[in-house]
């Protein structure tokens, strides 16, 4: 059931499910939902009033978890534009060829064809392969350094989402988002990081927190750097 509070300007969206339950509960999902499971007995004015208490809450892990959400600017695949590569960029530079080819050559992304309308498939591949290799690397000595505490990826693989950086699976699949290349280094590491301290606390909470501290004291500047770098 779709319903809905207001908070001052904000609007709060929430989905509201009845069961056999005696508290109250409110989940904040990675795509930014709210999931509110009431008593059968509740009077939807008392799960409101409930939600107006919570909602600075829901407010701050909305925009925890928007951190996530990648908002790469649309680019054009043409001669000129820039793009990024591991948080710097590089000008898009398009070369009549009849071997199909993409290279990094000083400050130019170097596209190789004898069509134009294959630049874009071609650069898309070109990042696909680097961020399969370049994850693959960033991500072992993290996973190494995570064997300490007993855990361990069952695997790590890249799938395109439109609403997030990572995930983790509860059988400990760590899923990254390909875009993620695009970011520094930095960057990368502390979604990985973040998807590892899942494996050990499954929600946000502040063992959560304390702990990708100990692991990266500095996430909170890379963090950032996602958040404001690839927007």
């Amino acid at each position: 059931m779709k319903n809905s509070i207001q908070y001052g300007s904000k609007k709060i969206d929430f989905l509201l499910e009845y069961s056999a339950r005696k508290t109250l509960g409110i989940t904040v999902t990675p795509d930014l939902d709210v999931l509110v499971k009431a008593p059968f007995d509740s009077s939807i004015e008392k799960i409101k009033e409930k939600l107006s208490k919570k909602a600075p809450w829901i407010i701050k892990q909305q925009s925890y978890f928007l951190s996530f959400h990648p908002k790469t600017t649309l680019r054009k695949y043409i001669g000129g534009e820039t793009h990024l590569y591991l948080g710097r960029q590089y000008i898009l530079k398009i070369e009549t060829s009849n071997v199909d080819s993409v290279k990094l050559k000083g400050k130019f992304i170097e596209v190789h064809t004898s069509d134009k309308s294959k630049v874009k498939g071609l650069v898309k591949e070109w990042y696909l392969a680097h961020a399969k290799s370049k994850f693959h690397e960033i991500a072992l000595p993290l996973i190494e350094k995570f064997k300490k505490y007993k855990v361990e990826p069952d695997s790590v693989v890249l799938r395109e989402m439109p609403t997030r950086w990572g995930s983790c699976t509860p059988k400990g699949k760590i899923i990254l988002n390909p875009e993620l290349i695009k970011a520094p280094k930095g960057c990368i590491e502390y979604v990985i990081i973040h998807e590892l301290c899942h494996l050990i606390h499954h929600h946000h909470t502040r063992k959560f927190i304390d702990l990708q501290t100990k692991e990266m004291p500095d996430w909170e500047k890379w963090k950032f750097k996602l958040e404001n770098l690839l927007a």
